[in-house]
């Protein structure tokens, strides 16, 4: 099913005033990486306002709380260094140098350690968080584009641009390339058993088994797979990129298929699923679209801020997160507001909360409930 531009603009607008706060929030903090602001936000998401900024020495691009730790990550790449800051008491603890420039960070599956990728020197190192040190590290053939790890925590997946490797973590060993292309993002799927290599350059999913590092497919799409997200159980993966207004909607599992393609506002980018919503950042005309996953229509559009472009969704389906990098603050999203009620299927007008000025240019954020 494709929804036509003239059906789109006739969903009316939901509501985004800043009206009354709900009589109790979400018990927990976002924080909130300023880029050039060098430091990080504490949000209280029940006082929704910021406790705190905790300073850096160095410009953040990513953070991600630890499951089983009182501990928030930071990392700045173009110091090579991760940055641990203290969730309970909101302030900073120590840094750590793995190398002289990075590219992103993931935490291990089991939650004791932190998996970073270097670009200079080319490698994947292993930080243990209790000891907060590098465990080991392994070099790399040339320099790395992105990567994941896979939920089994047996497996990475590497791409350098024009190829993808797999990397067995027990013996750190790499496999041969799976393939020639233009590849961003790897993603694996939820079960581990199979990787999806974005390829730009044709436009398309290339599709491997993890286990035999073979070829399952590839999967042509209406756009560049710029922006991937996968809903909660991991079965549909949508797709924004350069080439539509749209969302490409993706069943990766089985036989991997394309569903449909949604338009949903302008040249959208950054998205973040709820159990029941996706919401989808366009950046260019400052709003994010909600889709209802179930039946894949576009319910309503929220005005937000300046360039959105980041968005997190609180554990519990609370609150949707929107980062605005040009105005430099967050739109706190009512999900509950906008959920189907008990009876029927008739949504409720969604609700923004508030707008929260956290620093200049905010680019990721991660929760951490208390």
């Amino acid at each position: 099913m494709v929804i036509s531009r003239r059906c789109l603009l006739a969903v009316p607008f939901l509501a985004a005033a800043c009206g009354p706060r709900p009589a109790s929030g979400y018990r927990g903090y976002a924080f909130v990486a300023n880029e050039e602001g060098q430091a990080v936000a504490a949000v209280d998401l029940e006082a929704l306002a910021v406790a705190r900024h905790i300073a850096l020495d160095a410009s953040p691009t990513q953070v991600a709380a630890a499951p089983n730790r009182p501990s928030v990550y930071a990392l700045t790449p173009l110091t090579g260094s991760i940055h641990e800051i203290q969730s309970d008491r909101l302030s900073f603890k120590q840094k750590l140098a793995v190398a002289s420039t990075v590219v992103s960070m993931r935490l291990d599956p089991s939650g004791g350690a932190m998996y970073v990728l270097a670009r200079d020197p080319a490698s994947l190192v292993r930080v243990a968080l209790e000891s907060f040190q590098v465990e080991w590290r392994i070099e790399l053939p040339q320099a790395p584009v992105d990567f994941d790890i896979a939920s089994h925590g047996r497996t990475a997946a590497v791409s350098f641009g024009s190829n993808v490797r797999l990397i067995d973590l027990r013996s750190r060993n790499l496999s041969d390339r799976l393939g020639e292309g233009d590849y961003s993002a790897v993603r694996f799927l939820s079960d581990g058993a199979s990787l999806v290599a974005a390829d730009r350059g044709m436009r398309r999913l290339s599709i491997y088994s993890s286990a035999s590092a073979r070829l399952i497919t590839h999967l042509p799409i209406a756009v560049s797979p710029d922006n991937l997200c996968f809903n909660r159980d991991g079965g549909q993966l949508f797709l924004t990129g350069e080439g539509l207004d749209g969302v490409v909607i993706v069943y990766p599992y089985h036989t991997p298929e394309v569903a449909e393609t949604v338009l949903a506002g302008r040249a959208p980018g950054a998205m973040a699923a709820s159990d029941a919503f996706l919401f989808v950042a366009s950046p260019q005309s400052g709003v994010v679209s909600i889709l209802r996953i179930d039946t894949r229509q576009v319910i309503g559009v929220v005005s937000v801020g300046s360039e959105p472009a980041f968005i997190a969704v609180t554990r519990d389906d609370q609150y949707a997160l929107v980062l605005n990098r040009k105005s430099g603050d967050v739109a706190v999203l009512d999900i509950g507001s906008i959920a189907p009620d008990n009876v029927s299927v008739r949504l409720k007008k969604a609700a923004l909360l508030t707008v929260i000025p956290v620093g200049s240019r905010p680019v990721s954020a991660d929760v951490k409930g208390v």
